[in-house]
């Protein structure tokens, strides 16, 4: 049985550490809040509901210890200026996210934010 200290990369018949697997659960509450959520009609006055929907609904899944969503309304009001509605699509660029996962003693901090014009999602720290 492998331990978490061990580097069993390349050992395909190795099963996944609690390391790989809680950060594996954080990939997969990320999955899940921005395909889920992407698109979804977003307008200044309905951020802040839809943020703390986001949260309430990825801190469902098994292993979510914390979610925070918040809206960068000041990108969000340029991109409603002039434009025909009061609404527009939610994408990554409106937002920057923190996800939080426990699995067997694990702790995983992930983060989204824009880096270079795409939301990109990352790995912060791993900790036991």
């Amino acid at each position: 049985m492998p331990t978490d200290d061990a580097d069993d990369a390349g050992d395909s018949s190795a099963a996944p550490t609690d390391a790989q697997q809680a950060c594996f659960e954080a990939g997969i509450k990320f999955g899940s809040l921005y395909h889920q959520f992407a698109g979804t009609p977003i307008s200044l006055e309905s951020a802040d509901s839809l943020a703390r929907a986001m949260e309430e609904a990825i801190e469902n899944q098994p292993h979510c210890t914390d979610v925070t969503v918040n809206v960068r309304t000041d990108v969000l009001e340029a991109a409603l200026e002039g434009g025909a509605a009061e609404y527009t699509e939610l994408t990554g660029r409106f937002l920057e996210v923190e996800i939080d996962v426990a699995y067997e003693g694990v702790e995983v901090v992930t983060r989204m934010a824009m880096e270079d014009g795409y939301p990109l999602m990352r790995l912060e720290s791993v900790r036991r």
